[in-house]
């Protein structure tokens, strides 16, 4: 654990205090301090033996990150595990807008404890609704069968523009999402939704190589919900590349309703990792994206589905 994450463990207020931190060239805070900030936002207080309260950083949108409020229910499960048990799958819904201005309680349910597999369910809990449920899947190692997809042919992630540089002509239009702290480095394969749209419609597919911007401790739950949160960063931007707008830039009204993730093999965050997301369909005011995460060693990692509420308005 950083040093940052033992001092939110003892105050959770400590997420949001201030440190410095170093600056892309647009001005925007990244970096091992960013990272430490988020490990710290996700490293839980326990209030009772199966309920745990998380908050949010002091830079956020108006709702809660979809990835955030998934991350912090992944390690409020993951707390009530024995570690020989590795997560190997998560089905969530998110019911309600989370307020990131108050702190968010997670319910743990001990579903069942068998000889391989162990299964929770986690409500997210703010103000006495629920904001957010999950339910979780954890198993002792297992050998068997093994085959997987090859990951496709991508340049290198150190030959692409950085974030930062990509988003430079665009800052003033992105409005929050080109000033938010980045804890996660990213770098598109293909072009940003907010770049291809002004030339129409395009493939229903976004790729880009993503890592935790500094160095993470050696905790597999941890790297696990650093996966999650990052999943919900980009998964979305293949629906919007199908139809020519992005958040900002067009009148797009947009939240995640469920999202689902299955956990092949090993893998550290911090390492370099290829997400391949594309979009198979959208009716109905609905968008369904599925990515595929793979290692730097092109081993396919993770694979995601979500449906994410999309209206567009005139």
């Amino acid at each position: 654990m950083t040093e940052v994450a033992r001092a939110a463990a003892a105050d959770p207020a400590a997420a949001h205090a201030p440190e410095p931190v170093p600056l892309t060239p647009d001005g925007v805070p990244h970096g091992q301090p960013v990272l430490d900030r988020l490990v710290a936002l996700l490293d839980l207080e326990r209030i009772e033996e199966n309920i745990f309260r998380g908050v949010s950083p002091a830079e956020s949108p108006v709702r809660v990150f979809g990835g955030q409020v998934a991350g912090q229910a992944l390690v409020a499960a993951g707390r009530t595990v024995p570690a020989d048990r590795k997560v190997h799958s998560l089905h969530a819904y998110f019911i309600r807008g989370g307020d990131p201005s108050i702190p968010i309680v997670y319910e743990v349910d001990r579903i069942r404890d068998g000889r391989s597999f162990t299964t929770r369910r986690v409500v997210a809990v703010q103000r006495g609704k629920a904001i957010f449920s999950l339910s979780a899947s954890f198993q002792l190692p297992e050998s068997g069968m093994d085959h997987a997809e090859p990951m496709p042919e991508v340049p290198a992630p150190e030959t692409l523009p950085t974030y930062s540089e990509r988003i430079a002509p665009y800052r003033e239009r992105l409005g929050w999402f080109a000033r938010a702290p980045r804890p996660i480095d990213l770098r598109y394969v293909t072009e940003p939704a907010w770049v291809s749209r002004e030339a129409g419609p395009r493939e229903a597919r976004n790729q880009v190589w993503m890592r935790a911007d500094g160095r993470l401790p050696d905790d597999d739950l941890l790297h696990v919900c650093l996966l999650a949160y990052a999943s919900d960063l980009t998964l979305l931007d293949s629906v919007l590349a199908r139809h020519a707008v992005y958040w900002g830039t067009d009148k797009v009204i947009g939240a995640s309703l469920d999202h689902a993730m299955w956990f092949h093999r090993p893998f550290r965050a911090d390492d370099w990792f290829l997400y391949d997301c594309e979009s198979p369909s959208a009716s109905g005011a609905r968008g369904l994206a599925t990515g595929r995460f793979f290692g730097r060693d092109g081993g396919l990692v993770a694979t995601v589905v979500q449906e994410g509420l999309l209206r567009v308005m005139p």
